[in-house]
């Protein structure tokens, strides 16, 4: 019995040190998009933005969980056929999403250099493929992964790379037992931001 209630203190006492080390801080975050999609003839990248909110579960000071919601606008800036015709016009394909990721940020040497990585939930807001005679679908899962350094006021400063994972139109690669992984169209985006952590006591 002795032992017991010795296990169950020490229990409560490891449980309530852990609680006073994490903090829950709210925070804000935006930056520049250079996005493009893959395998579509003259593609280049398209110049956007990305604003939304996050949570720093801060466990101690090598890790943090940080859930986000963001808007972010994607797409590419490629050439399209004129009507039918052999000419070529200008085209700005635009794919907006409101994303829900989650990224483990590590601290190396619990300083404020860190790199990230995490999934994200792309839920389509909006596009402009009906003029080009596209449909795409309505969600993607992407996989995030960065560096960034934070100062101790809680500004950070991020650079980040998220790869879509699943075809915009849905198409998975397979058609009569054959592969055609190299006609998948797949969301990129490159990222360049900030992002401000309030302190809540």
């Amino acid at each position: 019995m002795k032992k017991i209630t010795l296990f169950a203190f020490l229990l409560f006492i490891g449980l309530t040190s852990m609680q006073a080390q994490v903090s829950v801080n709210p925070g804000i975050r935006g930056g520049l998009n250079l996005t493009s999609l893959t395998n579509i003839d003259n593609n280049s990248m398209k110049a956007d933005y990305y604003i939304g909110g996050l949570v720093a579960i801060k466990f101690n000071r090598y890790f943090t969980l940080q859930p986000e919601i963001t808007y972010s606008r994607q797409g590419a800036e490629g050439r399209e056929y004129y009507n039918g015709s052999n000419a070529f016009q200008d085209a700005k394909y635009e794919l907006n999403y409101v994303t829900l990721g989650a990224v483990a940020k590590f601290n190396f040497g619990g300083k404020g250099f860190h790199v990230l990585a995490g999934p994200s939930l792309d839920l389509k807001t909006s596009d402009n493929f009906g003029r080009y005679g596209y449909d795409p679908i309505g969600t993607d899962f992407s996989f995030v992964g960065g560096i960034g350094y934070t100062l101790p006021n809680g500004l950070t400063f991020e650079a980040r790379f998220k790869q879509g994972l699943i075809d915009i139109y849905g198409y998975d690669g397979i058609d009569y037992d054959d592969y055609y992984y190299d006609q998948i169209i797949l969301n990129q985006v490159l990222q360049f931001g900030i992002s401000y952590t309030f302190k809540v006591k």
